[in-house]
C-alpha cells in the first residue's frame, strides 16, 4: 500500500530547506526509497512550509528513515525551524490521477461512434500538432471533424499500451488496428487491414484537454495501403 508522509514546519529559511533537500537527493541516489516529493509554502503564511513525500509502502519509508543521510539532513532541518517539525503518516486508500482518466476517455471516444462526450473534457480552443495528419485541429469542432474523417475511412480500434503522467501532461503509447473501408487521401476503400503505432503527448488545463502532440507511423500506414512503396 502506498504510504505518504506530510512534514510541516515554520521557518524563515525556505531557501536553506530547499538546499538541504537538494543535498539529500544527491547523497541518497540509488539508495533512497522515496518516489515523489513536493515542498510548498502556505499562501496565507509563507513561514508555514509543508513537504509531502511518497513511498511505495510504510516499510520502504522506514528503510528511507534509516539512511544516515536522512538522519543528518533531518537534524539540520530541525535547526532551521522555529520548533520541531510535525509528521502526519498516511496509508493511501485512493489515488486518482484525473488527467490520465481524461486521456483514457479520449481514446474511448475515438473508438466510439459518438462525439457528444468530447464537449465535456476537450477545450473549445483545443489545438493539435500532428505532422502526419491530413489536417490540423484548431478547435474542438475541428477535432470532431477529424474524428469523423478517420471513422469514415477506417473501421479501427485504438488501444493504449502505456501511459505516464507528469504535471499537467500525459504521454500515451498506443496502437491502432483497422480496416480501410472508405476513401482516404483520394484512395477508395481497399478493405486492407492496417496496423499503426504511435505516441501522443496531451496537455490538460482546468480539467480539459487543451493540446496534443502526435508522433505515429504515418509512412508505415501509407505503405500498407499501397500509397507509397519502400
Amino acid at each position: 500500500m502506498t504510504f505518504v508522509q506530510i512534514v510541516e514546519c515554520r521557518t524563515d529559511q525556505v531557501d536553506a530547506l530547499n538546499s538541504l533537500m537538494d543535498t539529500w537527493v544527491e547523497q541518497t541516489q540509488g539508495r533512497r526509497t522515496a518516489t515523489h516529493s513536493i515542498v510548498g509554502t502556505d499562501r496565507d503564511n509563507m513561514r508555514h512550509v509543508v513537504e509531502i513525500v511518497e513511498f511505495p509502502s510504510y516499510e520502504e519509508a522506514m528503510r528511507n528513515s534509516d539512511l544516515p543521510e536522512t538522519d543528518r539532513i533531518f537534524r539540520e532541518m530541525v535547526a532551521l525551524c522555529d520548533e520541531p517539525p510535525t509528521f502526519t503518516n498516511l496509508d493511501v486508500v485512493r489515488d486518482e490521477q484525473l488527467n490520465k482518466e481524461l486521456a483514457m476517455r479520449f481514446f474511448a471516444v475515438a473508438n466510439g461512434p459518438d462525439d457528444v462526450m468530447i464537449d465535456s473534457f476537450v477545450a473549445a480552443d483545443y489545438h493539435d500538432h500532428d505532422p502526419g495528419a491530413p489536417m490540423q485541429s484548431q478547435s474542438r469542432e475541428d477535432l470532431k471533424r477529424q474524428m469523423e474523417m478517420w471513422r469514415g475511412a477506417f473501421d479501427f480500434t485504438m488501444n493504449v499500451e502505456d501511459m505516464m503522467a507528469e504535471g499537467d501532461q500525459v504521454c500515451c503509447r498506443w496502437s491502432l488496428r483497422g480496416k480501410h473501408t472508405g476513401e482516404f487521401m483520394g484512395l477508395p476503400a481497399t478493405d486492407k487491414v492496417v496496423e499503426v503505432t504511435g505516441t501522443t503527448m496531451m496537455r490538460f488545463k482546468d480539467g480539459m484537454l487543451a493540446e496534443s502532440w502526435w508522433q505515429w507511423d504515418n509512412a508505415g500506414m501509407l505503405r500498407q495501403l499501397g500509397l507509397i512503396k519502400m
